[in-house]
């Protein structure tokens, strides 16, 4: 049989965790019932649905009543800053975010800039970080919302969460964190970092694709993105999808009982692949001295383009050189554009 070549590309998606798919299976077949209708079956599916909700809400330090599932982070950024904005009209029409933010929030401050909304795009430093100093000068009296996502999908680097949220909370200011590569890799706690609205997707921490979470504090007022029956509290309508529900449960709930043992085996890999790198001069390692994410390395490759390092390796390994969301469009990453301008062609994410 071929050897098939090793999967770096974790990032991009993650196998599911062997303990999440048993604990899904049954709720294919033998437990199929719809978690809304009101006998003994629903309500036992209803009950696998709350206590997912609780897992999730350990995992971030939240009320699990905080806690709405979705069908991924893209729909959780849409939801986050189109039903505030729509909710909270009155707050003012100003959004302040981050030019390496994912498309998904890119995407949407720009559909709402032909909407009539103001937007301020930040810029980012040679290490990936905005200038706290930068955020603070944007804000105005108008400016009612604040998205900044925890760690780079592409980069790997670690924003300064904690201060910016303080920041938001002075400023009487919402602050939405799109949280996908920081979940089950990184600490998470939205009560210390005072954010209000936070997202995450199943698919990236060991759990199932087509499910994710929208973290809304207490009090905070959304329209709906997608209306329907009463499920969500209302607020997100559509029959529950239990299987991948009760699955992003068990990934949260695997993701902050093994923490330590996962980040141990992730940081031994990175160790590996970064000691390969160095020692064959194949690569430099980018921020290598501040603060990132264990699981993404970036790295600019010596006299080497990266898409040709990527194909004469492919039997190898499987890297990348940016985002999937970015990559199947043939365009060069925009937040490698913002990071490395001068060595954009250069640039590779491992990540595990």
């Amino acid at each position: 049989m071929k050897k098939q070549p090793k999967y770096w590309d974790n990032a991009a998606t993650t196998p599911v965790d062997q303990r999440v798919l048993y604990a899904m299976l049954p709720y294919f077949s033998e437990f199929f019932w719809n978690a809304s209708s009101n006998h003994i079956y629903g309500k036992k599916a209803k009950t696998a649905i709350e206590q997912a909700r609780n897992s999730v809400a350990d995992l971030i330090n939240s009320d699990a009543k905080e806690v709405f599932f979705t069908s991924g982070a893209t729909e959780s950024i849409n939801w986050a800053i189109k039903g505030f904005v729509e909710a909270n009209s009155e707050k003012g029409n100003h959004i302040i975010t981050v030019k390496t933010e994912h498309k998904a929030v890119l995407n949407t401050c720009e559909y709402l800039e032909t909407k009539g909304f103001d937007v301020t795009y930040l810029n980012v430093d040679k290490n990936g970080l905005i200038d706290l100093d930068d955020l603070k000068n944007s804000i105005r009296k108008n400016t009612c919302l604040v998205c900044i996502m925890y760690v780079n999908n592409e980069i790997g680097v670690i924003q300064e969460i904690e201060q910016i949220g303080n920041i938001c909370r002075k400023a009487n200011i919402i602050f939405f964190c799109d949280a996908t590569q920081a979940a089950g890799k990184v600490p998470i706690d939205v009560q210390s970092d005072n954010i209000d609205m936070l997202c995450i997707s199943g698919h990236k921490f060991n759990g199932p694709k087509g499910i994710g979470v929208l973290y809304i504090r207490k009090g905070l007022n959304l329209a709906p993105l997608i209306h329907g029956g009463g499920q969500e509290r209302s607020l997100r309508g559509g029959t529950y999808n239990t299987p991948l529900i009760v699955g992003i449960g068990e990934a949260a709930r695997i993701a902050k009982t093994d923490f330590s043992l996962i980040r141990e085996s992730i940081l031994k890999k990175r160790q590996e692949v970064v000691f390969f790198l160095l020692n064959n001069k194949i690569a430099t390692i980018n921020f290598e001295n501040q603060n990132t994410a264990p699981h993404i390395i970036s790295a600019t490759l010596i006299n080497k383009d990266a898409e040709d390092f990527i194909l004469e390796n492919i039997n190898e390994f499987v890297i990348s050189t940016g985002s999937a969301c970015t990559s199947s469009l043939i365009q060069k990453s925009h937040v490698i554009e913002n990071v490395f301008p001068e060595r954009k062609n250069n640039i590779i994410r491992i990540s595990f």
